[in-house]
């Protein structure tokens, strides 16, 4: 029963981590219908180790892409730094000019805020996670958040991540930190986020997806650094199973997620997050009366 539940975790993970629906609000929540104590090992592990797995599915997805503007500009750097060494190559401008425009540059610029926001207010924020009536008000409230943005801010223009600029990227990062809050959706505050600074819902899914990896990371190698002596043989099967199976659901919705934003609008994630909210409330009120 425990190795179905870690698969039945890692599916709903996989499924919502890059859908703006919330996926650690979904989590929460199967996690109360499966009867599990989230606080404890491995279920308080494998919320985070799943989400990191689904991280993997965009590296393995994106890699070419990611090599291209990320490690191919870095060789060029490296190359003309040395050119200009020895007396030739281009000047300090055209080099700065490299920097500036790696996707890596704009991913570290992002995560700057989002490092010192999620410092001074994850723990305070965490206690929400016990909140049903927060997670359901962040659902509702985010739904109708999203489809007023998605009315006055969608754009389509020939657009790419070369066009994001620092100032969008840090922006992004900041408005990312709102996820803290559970039920919001990390995808939905990083997605939104871009299109209400300029940028095309195809282009603001692709920097929501890139910026989830270092985020992502960051946030599952301070959980098992927490729960290291959490972990044991069974638990490591269980952790196992269930970032399987986030892996391969994430990387479903990643090949079908980007082609959606860029021909429809968002209504049925905000059809679905209004609905879900009103469950939640519903279950609430039954389980106190």
């Amino acid at each position: 029963m425990d190795i179905l539940k870690a698969i039945i975790l890692g599916i709903v993970e996989g499924l919502t981590e890059f859908l703006p629906v919330s996926s650690t609000g979904h989590l929460i929540l199967a996690e109360r219908v499966l009867g599990l104590d989230g606080d404890q090992a491995p279920w308080s592990i494998l919320l985070w180790v799943s989400q990191f797995a689904a991280i993997l599915a965009v590296i393995l997805y994106f890699w070419r892409d990611l090599w291209r503007r990320i490690v191919d500009p870095l060789a060029v750097l490296w190359r003309r730094r040395r050119g200009h060494a020895v007396g030739g190559g281009p000047g300090p401008q055209s080099l700065a000019a490299i920097v500036r425009d790696n996707l890596l540059t704009k991913l570290v610029v992002a995560m700057i805020p989002t490092v010192i926001l999620a410092v001074l207010l994850k723990k305070r924020l965490d206690v929400l996670e016990t909140m049903p009536l927060a997670v359901a008000g962040a659902l509702i409230v985010g739904a109708v958040i999203m489809e007023f943005i998605d009315r006055r801010c969608r754009r389509q223009m020939p657009q790419d991540l070369s066009h994001i600029t620092l100032p969008q990227a840090f922006l992004i990062g900041l408005i990312q930190c709102v996820s803290m809050w559970p039920g919001v959706s990390r995808a939905a505050a990083t997605i939104m986020g871009g299109m209400c600074l300029g940028l095309t819902p195809r282009v603001a899914t692709e920097f929501s997806f890139y910026l989830a990896i270092p985020t992502m990371l960051g946030a599952t190698v301070y959980t098992l650094k927490k729960h290291w002596h959490e972990l044991g043989g069974a638990n490591l099967g269980l952790l196992f199973v269930g970032s399987a199976a986030a892996f391969l659901m994430a990387l479903l919705v990643v090949a079908t997620f980007l082609g959606y934003v860029r021909r429809y609008r968002f209504t049925p994630f905000v059809v679905y997050r209004v609905l879900l909210g009103a469950l939640v409330l519903i279950c609430y009120f039954a389980a106190r009366g």
